[in-house]
């Protein structure tokens, strides 16, 4: 999966959709902005989520920021490394960074993200 391959959030986060299944993580504009991650809380397996509902927090060196579910879904798996290892998500946010991964519940969700193109053309207003 590359940057260009994902959809975002203005919350930036990233959503990497194949089939059913969503990973999610936060980009790298989001990790520019809150510095070295030093831990991360994830949800629950099995939770179900809710799109543009809170599922986790990541706490940096500079700030706490809560993770919001870009799609609705039940979370099929959460990325385990992550809990030993936060500086993943610092050193590879759109691969081993990668934070939970939801089976879709309603993929018409899928309308109300940004491109790669637009996602960059946002950051320029910001």
């Amino acid at each position: 999966m590359t940057p260009e391959s994902c959809k975002y959030t203005e919350d930036h986060e990233w959503i990497y959709i194949e089939g059913n299944t969503a990973t999610i993580g936060i980009s790298q504009y989001a990790i520019d902005e809150l510095g070295e991650i030093v831990y991360v809380e994830l949800p629950k397996e099995a939770s179900q989520v809710y799109q543009k509902d809170e599922f986790g927090t990541v706490e940096s060196v500079k700030t706490v920021s809560s993770l919001y579910s870009p799609v609705s879904g039940k979370i099929v798996e959460i990325n385990e490394n992550l809990e030993s290892n936060p500086e993943l998500v610092n050193e590879s946010p759109y691969s081993d960074g990668w934070m939970i991964k939801i089976e879709l519940t309603d993929t018409d969700e899928i309308s109300d993200l940004m491109t790669h193109e637009e996602y960059s053309h946002y950051l320029e207003t910001l």
